[in-house]
């Protein structure tokens, strides 16, 4: 700040220090030197005072002017900087606040669909132990059924045989009645056995 000072002012020292060097010096040129013409010093100041004017309404200002602006723009760069970080920032806080949400979301999806898997897999287990003794019922029943007409079919046939061998022993034909009282003897038999 001071060198600008200086430079402002070095002008106004040339104007006052002209001086006409030209001649002799003696003691009374001399002293007209050392002690200035006052009209002239305030014509030169106030030639000074013009051009230091001249120069802080020309050049000064201006330059301040564009100073400032640009000190403006710069910290408004520095100002959108820091909101721009605090905004980045932030969004980068809400994306992984959003991950870990979506994360949370993912686990919980996989949690369900595991329970549902597990419950889905329990319902065809049950259902299939449901078939298989319906099955197994339906098998023990046939095979209830198949052993009573295999035991019906083999109680015919034995008293088919008996009838024959009867007839065979006793020489003669077998009457309806003889045949079934013959049968009912039989079966009672059978069924003590």
């Amino acid at each position: 700040m001071k060198r600008r000072k200086l430079i402002f002012l070095l002008p106004a020292f040339l104007l006052l220090t002209s001086c006409d060097v030209s001649g002799e010096l003696n003691s009374e040129t001399f002293l007209a030197k050392l002690i200035p013409n006052w009209v002239s010093f305030v014509v030169q100041l106030a030639a000074l005072l013009v051009l230091i004017l001249i120069v802080v309404i020309f050049a000064y200002k201006p330059v301040k002017k564009i100073v400032k602006k640009r000190q403006d723009y710069i910290e408004s760069n520095i100002k959108e900087a820091e909101e721009s970080k605090a905004i980045w920032k932030e969004n980068e806080l809400k994306s992984k606040e959003t991950v870990l949400a979506s994360d949370r979301t993912a686990a919980n999806i996989v949690a369900e669909a595991k329970a549902n898997a597990v419950i889905e897999r329990n319902k065809i287990l049950e259902q299939t132990q449901k078939d298989v003794s319906r099955m197994k019922l339906e098998a023990e029943n046939d095979i209830a059924r198949m052993e009573l007409e295999a035991q019906d079919k083999i109680k015919k046939e034995i008293v088919s045989v008996a009838l024959d061998a009867s007839k065979e022993l006793l020489g003669r034909e077998v009457s309806s009645e003889d045949n079934n009282r013959l049968l009912e003897e039989f079966i009672e038999d059978v069924k003590k056995d």
